[in-house]
């Protein structure tokens, strides 16, 4: 008798939906591979992460409840983003320490959540992917986030090996882009040489290519060295994992989906 699949929620997180919606397609054909039924609940908006980091708890809290009502019922829950993950797996609770219904939903549900990679690493053990016909140097910036909250570091490079990539790897590479959410909007300057010195690090390994696995993190460091004229390409790291270099173009470009 075939076991049945495990029925995973796609979490496609607010700038993947508006900015970049083929990382949401990537992160679906990863799973679908791995052998996951995948849905994308219709109800799902906002995890509540940007009211919270800035300090307004109550938006935060509504969102919250929104999303667990959205993601019940689901063996998993998915996200290519570090960042919408960690909210969910370490805050949102959180928010509900004056609710035990609440909280007790909140807990199931960081739980059951995971970043993309390393739900395929580490909850699905794929140990197999098609080869990327990527020629050049690759190099890839540890995402804040996804490094500190969630211990995102290894994975991604192990499935990049599956692919046959080599990472180059930059100096710094877990040092802060500068983009942080509204970071960038409360000290621009700051944010400015912080993002200044992670694209000179990008340019020092000599990679065509740069890959991170929040989005956020890359339309910062692809805007960047768009305006200092650099020609290094930026994608997800799930879009080169899924094949898919050659049906959408890099962030950043004009004609980007």
């Amino acid at each position: 008798m075939m076991k049945p699949k495990l029925r995973v929620a796609l979490f496609v997180t607010c700038l993947v939906d508006i900015h970049r919606p083929s990382v949401g397609f990537a992160a679906i054909k990863l799973l679908e591979q791995a052998g996951c039924q995948v849905e994308v609940p219709r109800g799902q908006t906002c995890c509540g992460q940007p009211a919270y980091n800035a300090g307004d708890r109550a938006t935060a809290r509504d969102l919250a409840i929104g999303f667990l009502d959205a993601f019940a019922g689901y063996d998993f829950i998915v996200a290519p983003s570090g960042s919408c993950a960690a909210m969910l797996k370490h805050h949102t609770p959180h928010l509900f320490d004056d609710d035990p219904n609440l909280r007790a939903r909140a807990d199931k549900v960081a739980a059951k959540t995971f970043e993309l990679v390393d739900f395929l690493h580490t909850v699905m053990r794929i140990d197999r992917l098609s080869p990327s016909p990527i020629a050049g140097g690759v190099t890839y910036h540890d995402s804040c986030s996804g490094l500190r909250e969630l211990g995102i570091k290894e994975q991604p490079r192990a499935l990049l090996a599956l692919a046959g990539i080599k990472v180059s790897e930059m100096a710094d590479a877990e040092v802060c882009c500068g983009f942080g959410g509204t970071f960038c909007v409360k000290y621009p300057d700051i944010s400015v040489r912080m993002v200044s010195d992670k694209t000179q690090a990008i340019a020092t390994t000599g990679a065509d290519l740069l890959l991170a696995g929040d989005l956020g993190c890359l339309l910062n460091m692809a805007g960047r060295m768009s305006r200092e004229g650099r020609t290094t390409e930026v994608r997800h790291v799930a879009e080169v994992l899924a094949g898919m270099v050659d049906v959408v173009p890099p962030i950043g470009v004009a004609h980007d989906q």
